[in-house]
């Protein structure tokens, strides 16, 4: 999935994405091969082709391939699992190139999307954004707008010398419109925060002689509770329409996480899950 950029200050001045390989997971799945969007794959594009930042120039290209012999069907936040991990984890990128802050950069892209901008701040400030952390300790942030909900993470996580990574902290600030039930809100986004960890620290899935290798959780690691976050959760509270709450909060905590270890060793991550090995200290 590669992506391109201009940029000219605190603006995207000109950038182009393109989606390289990937499968229709909505035909996978449809009853007799048939989807009301022929054409498109709109899971797979999402959020992609929607971004909230303000981009002067914007493109996206979409090209279907099957991988033969190995089904697929939806993994939870579906297309935005894989594309605001690349997206955000960009952004920070550009933020570095530029030689501005993460969240600052972000902020000035949103100047004509108010909620989302509300998000970012929120996040920020209830996780100490730039206040000072220990050696190998650092913070990630990451904003999306998914499922019709506005959300920004902040994740504080630590890398051993070994190379082993710890999110010690994530806050998250939400406006997903009315909340009938904060109790469920909060719920949903703190076990996707869990499945989201998982995925970015341990979720890899391996193929030997056409099949999965992986069959239950004494070989496909989930994150421990010793190893569980402390979770923090904002919800703006506004009436505008209900939002989505299931599924956004798996998408947003990837990119946070790697963009954190970003800060804490200066070492980026374009592919996951996370490679200790990667990370250890010489």
């Amino acid at each position: 999935m590669p992506v391109r950029a201009a940029d000219d200050a605190a603006e995207i001045a000109a950038g182009e994405v393109r989606l390289l390989v990937g499968d229709d997971v909505g035909l996978d799945i449809a009853e007799g091969g048939v989807r009301l969007m022929p054409d498109a794959d709109v899971e797979g594009l999402t959020p992609r082709s929607d971004l909230t930042y303000e981009i002067l120039n914007f493109h996206v290209e979409y090209q279907r391939v099957e991988p033969p012999g190995v089904p697929t069907a939806f993994w939870r936040s579906v297309g935005p699992s894989h594309n605001v991990f690349v997206t955000e984890s960009f952004m920070d990128e550009l933020a570095a190139a530029a030689g501005q802050d993460p969240v600052a950069y972000r902020r000035a892209l949103l100047g004509k999307s108010p909620r989302a901008k509300a998000v970012l701040e929120l996040a920020a400030e209830k996780a100490g954004w730039g206040k000072p952390l220990p050696e190998r300790v650092g913070r990630g942030v990451s904003l999306q707008f998914v499922f019709a909900s506005y959300m920004a993470h902040v994740a504080e996580v630590e890398v051993l010398k070994d190379g082993a990574v710890r999110v010690r902290r994530v806050v998250c600030a939400v406006d997903c419109g009315t909340v009938v039930n904060p109790d469920t809100v909060r719920a949903q986004i703190q076990s996707a925060v869990i499945f989201g960890v998982t995925a970015a620290l341990y979720g890899n899935i391996t193929l030997k002689n056409g099949r999965v290798e992986q069959s239950n959780f004494d070989d496909y690691q989930m994150l421990r509770m010793n190893e569980a976050p402390a979770i923090e959760v904002h919800i703006v509270q506004n009436s505008e329409p209900p939002g989505g709450m299931g599924e956004a909060g798996t998408s947003a905590i990837v990119p946070a996480v790697t963009n954190a270890i970003f800060a804490a060793t200066g070492k980026r991550l374009r592919k996951l899950p996370v490679d200790p090995a990667a990370l250890k200290q010489a």
